[in-house]
């Protein structure tokens, strides 16, 4: 029976009493049956006359079994999942809408209260009285909500608020958002899948959140018990003022990682960048810590680390050559990225194999509302993403192509050798994901990308990434989460050369990695979150193939034995929160590795130089026949101490370990180098990482400062020997050199998050050094002492700048200083066995001239009317608009017996760009 609920609730409130009368026992069985229809069953069953409001009871489904049990003991097994509390009245029962009638006021009801703007501190269970909320004086941008059932005199002093936030135009869920009370004691991020958990105090919680790019809201929610809550967000439309770098609202204060950065993908729009192109990698390269070699360069060198020791991952998939157009374009398509993480310290136990940095690179999953599509053309590239709902609300596509243009560029140069150049590149990327239902959803990537290019009539080079990404997620509860990975990376190139008919050939190098890996989170209480998990990875390498190119041609058909490697982990994490103010994240990770067979693998005389006259003994192994074990823990610790609210210390201690290297006779990384596996003769390298840091918010201006410091010692890094062959070499142990290595530093980062001037200045101070010692002269660099790594630049400064000048019109700008990379120089000549030969320094004595470079950009975007095809702006930008001849190189050429230094630049004149960007 249905009356109205305001007469009926006045009612109770002046002739409630107690339930004293003689109850009949009550014999059901509901099997799946809706709520209204168990209540109208029980009505019949007792005699007694029920009252409610029929939409209180909709969406409610009961299976429960009752034998012989009381009236009261049936109400509260229906009721128990639901928000419906009762009263007994006489004859009647009636039911509230998570609303408890008292008998008797508390008793400081009528005392005088002060409210604040804050959260409510609880002493006590109170009863909460809504109507005290609802007349505050608070301004409200979301109705308020109450979470979970009101029952007197609960004991539970806390409660776990949990849901999803999700895009309002597009549906997919949002990362990297933060949630917190408004005075900031209470906070939670989300995850990749927009899932997040916060513990509130019983009562009234006054929320806010914060995501660059999307509307901030306050919402008040009354918590009564766990429960959930969902929240869709609309986008921002003022984005362009945001900061470029952005971090979570406070997380890089209370958060137990150092060392770690943020980037967010979509503002990096506004960065005057080289030839337009939108660059994720490239834009973190602005940030203290992380450098490459040079302008142009493929790789990056983190916090003193070869460019071989950064673990890319791109939807949990290695990407092995990270760049297109020799360096000067990154491979990540930015219209598809979703986020990327950089840690270059506190690097999680669930990672390994890598020395000194992990890139997590996550592509955004596809608008499971309506189709979407974002794009650009510039000078060089065109670039476009689509995103398509496949089912409505559930599964989703997004497929992104980029492709160059850039062969009208090299016809155009005046030098001929140049003019029949080619250089091209492409990549494509598709990301499928599908949620099956609250716990459970899968995902699916591929990526594939080629460059090709020919700088010279005679040669063409290719190379190419390729991935393939599987993710299955699956929620056993709100405390416990699982997901299976299994993933698929190749990187392959290719060098056919055709310039004298006797020496023609074609050589080929491909890698390929397998990996399954098994992840598990586990919230065992409030203090502790653990995550565990455990991995496994089969390393396949085929070194090189070579063979004839026509009958003419006089080279040999030759081929170096394929490399096999199994790598497996364990590892267990523990975010343990000791108190409000220290905060520990713990961390164990054993890896294991072993070399497999078939190979052939020598051993040779101690004492002496690796070389042919020197083995002593050669061994054959079979077919997955373990060659040569190598194991160890791994450490991950990281701990947090709040100095206030927006003040905290941090430190950490890593250890690594890296079973794969990279082998190279560049400066920088390039295309054409090779990848090695530890072996019976070349061990692993080994890493410990100190690091220490402060970190400080002005929240009333939303400026983040940190000053960062950081140690480390590195153990068998691979080196090389003066004039090694490194390709096609069935004994390349012979031509490499095993050392340590030292780096250190002092990075300093200060950033305005937003209004209409904001941007970030970083600053640091490191250096990196490699010792390569041995009791054997030939073996010995520098006399054995430390010397400085080809990629140690002391001082490196960069400001990123944004100015919105209106809502249409915006200004940026980026000014980068290093200091020059180290060089070995020729010092003199020499006679031997009748001969002039060069006398060269020690090894990276002398610095090329320091590096300088300022980029301007202006933006304009299009009218912000809601009813168009696709919204657009337009970026102009002059990349190197002082005109600095930056040095990429310098090389020493004898002329008439005197040796003259040379240098080569990439852009030594300012270089104008325009991209006209769209989405719709």
């Amino acid at each position: 029976m249905q009356i109205n609920f305001l007469a009926i609730l006045m009612l109770l409130l002046s002739t409630v009493g107690l339930f004293g009368q003689t109850e009949q026992n009550i014999t059901a069985t509901f099997n799946n049956s809706p709520l209204k229809e168990a209540i109208l069953k029980v009505e019949s069953i007792s005699n007694k006359e029920f009252y409610f409001e029929e939409t209180w009871l909709k969406g409610y489904y009961v299976t429960k079994t009752f034998k012989n049990e009381s009236l009261r003991e049936v109400l509260e097994g229906l009721f128990s999942n639901t928000n419906i509390n009762y009263v007994l009245k006489d004859n009647k029962v009636i039911l509230l809408n998570n609303t408890y009638v008292y008998t008797e006021l508390p008793p400081d009801f009528f005392n005088e209260v002060t409210q604040k703007e804050n959260s409510i501190e609880v002493k006590s269970n109170a009863p909460i009285f809504q109507e005290e909320y609802a007349n505050s004086h608070t301004v409200h941008k979301r109705k308020m909500v109450t979470i979970g059932k009101q029952r007197p005199n609960t004991s539970n002093n806390t409660y776990v608020l949990s849901g999803v936030f999700k895009n309002f135009n597009t549906g997919e869920p949002l990362a990297n958002l933060s949630i917190s009370t408004v005075d900031r004691s209470k906070y939670a991020i989300t995850d990749s899948e927009g899932k997040y958990s916060i513990r509130l105090p019983y009562g009234l919680n006054k929320l806010e959140t914060n995501l660059l790019g999307f509307e901030k809201i306050r919402q008040d929610v009354i918590m009564y018990g766990d429960g959930s809550l969902n929240i869709e967000l609309l986008e921002n439309t003022e984005s362009l003022e945001e900061v470029v770098v952005k971090s979570n609202k406070d997380a890089n204060v209370r958060d137990a990682v150092v060392g770690v950065t943020n980037i967010d993908i979509e503002s990096i729009k506004t960065i005057p960048l080289v030839l337009g192109e939108r660059d994720v990698l490239k834009v973190a390269t602005t940030m203290p810590g992380i450098k490459t070699a040079g302008e142009g360069s493929s790789g990056f060198n983190v916090r003193g680390g070869r460019s071989d020791q950064n673990l890319i991952l791109l939807d949990d998939a290695v990407l092995y050559n990270p760049s297109h157009f020799l360096g000067f374009f990154s491979a990540v398509n930015p219209f598809t990225t979703g986020s990327m993480e950089i840690y270059k310290a506190s690097i999680p136990a669930e990672y390994g194999g890598r020395l000194s940095s992990v890139f997590d690179i996550e592509t955004k999953s596809g608008n499971m509302e309506k189709f979407a599509g974002e794009g650009s053309i510039g000078p060089i590239t065109a670039n476009l993403a689509l995103e398509i709902p496949v089912v409505k609300e559930k599964a989703s596509l997004i497929a992104g192509f980029r492709a160059t243009y850039s062969d009208w560029i090299l016809r155009s140069l005046d030098e001929d050798k140049l003019k029949n150049s080619e250089a091209s590149f492409y990549d494509g990327i598709v990301k499928y994901k599908h949620n099956i239902d609250n716990d459970n959803s899968i995902q699916g990537t591929v990526y594939f990308s080629k460059d090709r290019f020919s700088i010279t009539s005679d040669s063409i080079f290719d190379y190419s990434n390729r991935l393939i990404s599987l993710k299955y997620n699956h929620a056993f509860s709100e405390k416990s989460k699982a997901e299976l990975i299994l993933v698929n990376s190749q990187y392959q190139y290719e060098v056919n050369y055709e310039a004298d008919a006797n020496q023609d050939f074609e050589f080929d190098y491909q890698l390929n990695e397998y990996q399954a890996k098994l992840n598990f989170n586990y919230k065992l209480n409030n203090k502790h979150r653990l995550s565990y998990g455990l991995s496994s990875k089969l390393y396949a390498i085929d070194p090189g193939n070579i063979n004839p190119i026509g009958e003419n041609s006089d080279v040999l058909a030759k081929s170096i034995d394929r490399e096999k490697g199994l790598e497996s982990a364990i590892y267990l994490a523990d975010l343990f929160e000791v108190n409000k103010k220290f905060l520990l994240d713990l961390g164990l990770r054993y890896s294991f590795y072993s070399a497999l067979g078939p190979a052939t693998q020598n051993i040779y005389s101690s004492g002496v130089p690796k070389s042919d006259s020197s083995i002593e003994e050669v061994k054959e192994f079979g077919n997955n026949e373990s060659i040569k074990t190598y194991g160890g823990l791994e450490y991950r610790f990281s701990a947090r101490y709040l100095l206030g609210n927006d003040f905290s210390v941090k430190a950490g201690f890593n250890r690594t370990i890296q079973y794969l290297h990279l082998l190279s006779t560049n400066t920088t990384q390039s295309p054409t180098d090779i990848w090695k596996l530890s072996d019976l003769n070349i061990e692993p390298q080994r890493a410990n990482q100190y690091s220490l840091g402060f970190f400080k918010n002005l929240s009333e201006k939303d400026i983040e400062f940190s000053l960062e410091g950081y140690y480390k010692t590195m153990a068998d890094i691979l080196d090389y020997k003066i004039g090694a062959q490194l390709i096609m070499n069935d004994e390349l142990e012979t031509e490499l050199l095993q050392g340590e290595g030292k780096a250190y530093g002092v990075e300093f980062l200060v950033k305005k998050n937003s209004g209409r001037f904001n941007g970030y200045v970083g600053y640091s101070y490191s250096r990196s050094q490699v010792k390569l010692d041995s009791q054997l002269m030939q073996e010995r660099v520098n006399n054995g002492e430390f010397f400085s790594a080809n990629y140690d630049k002391p001082h490196d400064f960069s400001i990123v700048a944004n100015y919105k000048l209106t809502k249409r019109f915006s200004f940026s700008g980026n000014f980068t200083y290093q200091t020059g990379r180290p060089i070995t120089y020729p010092i003199g000549r020499y006679v031997f066995a009748g001969e002039e030969q060069v006398l060269y320094s020690d090894r990276n004595q002398f610095r090329i001239p320091n590096y300088y470079r300022l980029d301007l950009g202006v933006n304009i975007e299009g009218n912000h009317k809601l009813n168009k095809l696709a919204h657009s702006f337009i970026n102009i930008s002059v990349y190197n608009v002082l005109g600095r001849n930056n040095p990429y190189s310098v090389f020493f050429v004898n002329e008439a017996g005197e040796i003259k230094a040379y240098k080569t630049s990439i852009f030594s004149i300012p270089v104008p760009t325009i991209t006209y960007n769209f989405k719709f």
